[in-house]
């Protein structure tokens, strides 16, 4: 039996105080089967100026009052209203399953990479081919090609929708078309590391509170996120430990990114001394304050990291004769990458890298610092031709004279 539609009715009412919002009205089946009206305020009308863009608010909504009908096989469910009843029932405050920044971001990818191309689409007409297709073409606003990371988190949020679809029971079990969309997520370029050399010729480029920013980033592995969501009462001084309690994205407060990520960190005690040297000269120090409180906004919130990054950070690292290209994550690669340089245990690395899995570690964030690789090349060299007192090589073989000659070339 047919379900039937409801399209409800958007009206602008006029309250008591003289302010103007939009409503919406629909009928639903009570227990006894008696239809009752029922009303939902939207907003108001400096929020939704336009009778459109308040529909285009409530339009999530009205996917849920009618999920029944889309259960049915012939009901045609677009890709925009598909995003909308996700952004609705998935990204909206009061879901818990993802971090702030998460929902942020998810909103960012839907509204400007996929809804944009897919928006007029029915969701049983996507193509697995026509997805890959669209994914090679994507270009940034310069032009230049998506690196291949976003692409692959582009394909995996589309990915979520249909499985969203399928949870609705719109769709039939088994029917996401992006499962066997073929996307790489292999990076274009290695991420650059510093040097402890670089490190310490940025740092002396740097003042407070700088300075202690990307000192904190480089001997601690922080995110962007938690750095700066630090506040004075999560550090303890006496014990020099570091707790990791929250996360902050475009002035966001949340978790962590996952539970791992609470775990405590130590603090050196050459970085302890420094964050209470900073705590005396800051005007922002009580318990509750952010550590790296933005004086500009009368310590409401902390400094904004993008804008400290492009004016402070790699300004200070180009007069430092730094050509690597520096972001907040460059530090977070540089602290694991000198970790297993030192030949620390890996499970240790990844404790204090806040890795759920080791794989992580060694493979996404550690990379083998080119004097590490060359050492240990020629001490195979040296087990296949051990060396004299005199520090060169015993050549006993027919060759010896032109190795010596190869040998002394590269002395």
């Amino acid at each position: 039996m047919s379900v039937r539609y409801q399209g409800g009715y958007l009206r602008c009412v006029t309250r008591k105080n003289g302010s103007q919002c939009w409503e919406f009205l629909w009928r639903e089946n009570g227990p006894l089967g008696i239809q009752k009206r029922r009303t939902l305020k939207i907003g108001t009308v400096a929020e939704y100026p336009t009778e459109e863009a308040a529909a285009n608010a409530v339009n999530g909504f009205r996917m849920c009052i009618n999920a029944e009908r889309y259960r049915q096989q012939q009901q045609p469910i677009q890709m925009s209203d598909l995003i909308d009843h996700y952004i609705l029932t998935e990204l909206s405050a009061n879901a818990s399953w993802h971090s702030p920044a998460t929902r942020l971001i998810y909103r960012e990818f839907l509204e400007l990479w996929i809804r944009p191309c897919w928006r007029a689409t029915k969701i049983r007409d996507v193509r697995t081919v026509a997805v890959e297709h669209w994914l090679s073409q994507l270009r940034r606003q310069n032009k230049d090609p998506l690196s291949n990371s976003t692409k692959a988190k582009i394909r995996s949020l589309m990915s979520v929708l249909f499985n969203h679809a399928i949870r609705y029971e719109w769709l039939e079990q088994d029917k996401n078309p992006i499962k066997l969309v073929r996307q790489t997520a292999e990076r274009l370029r290695t991420p650059d590391v510093l040097e402890p050399c670089e490190i310490e010729c940025l740092l002396a480029r740097l003042r407070s509170p700088y300075r202690l920013m990307a000192l904190l980033a480089v001997t601690t592995g922080l995110r962007r996120s938690e750095l700066f969501a630090l506040k004075w009462g999560d550090i303890d001084f006496p014990s020099l430990t570091l707790q990791v309690r929250r996360a902050i994205y475009m002035r966001t407060i949340g978790k962590c990114k996952t539970p791992t990520s609470k775990k405590d960190l130590p603090l050196s005690r050459y970085v302890g001394a420094e964050l209470v040297a900073w705590q005396r000269r800051t005007k922002y120090r009580e318990v509750g304050d952010w550590v790296f409180a933005s004086p500009r906004l009368h310590g409401r919130y902390p400094y904004w990291p993008a804008m400290l990054l492009t004016r402070t950070i790699r300004p200070a690292a180009i007069r430092a004769g730094i050509e690597k290209q520096i972001g907040w994550h460059t530090f977070r690669h540089t602290y694991s990458t000198m970790l297993v340089a030192n030949g620390e245990n890996v499970k240790v690395i990844q404790e204090l890298m806040r890795h759920a899995s080791s794989r992580s570690t060694l493979e996404i964030y550690s990379q083998a610092r080119t004097a590490d690789k060359r050492a240990a090349q020629q001490r195979v060299v040296q087990m296949i031709f051990p060396e004299d007192l005199n520090g060169e090589p015993s050549l006993r073989d027919a060759d010896s004279d032109h190795s010596r000659v190869g040998f002394e070339w590269i002395n």
